[in-house]
């Protein structure tokens, strides 16, 4: 898998950022990881092998792939 930087909103490098898998088009996140129980207990759906990332709002509003 090759990962294509995106873009970011951070200004010393740290998360949160956007890549595109080159192979396939889809779209990874880094971001601080969710941990709040009470926040967790209200996603749906979670896998096992899931986990949950906050991203600002603008990040993806900037830098998000529009098709």
């Amino acid at each position: 898998m090759t990962l294509r930087f995106i873009g970011t909103t951070s200004e010393h490098g740290n998360c949160p950022t956007l890549y595109e898998v080159v192979e396939t088009g889809d779209i990874v996140v880094q971001g601080d990881q969710l941990t709040d129980p009470e926040h967790l207990g209200q996603l749906r759906d979670v896998g096992e092998h899931e986990t949950s990332v906050v991203i600002p709002r603008d990040l993806l509003t900037r830098f998000a792939p529009k098709e």
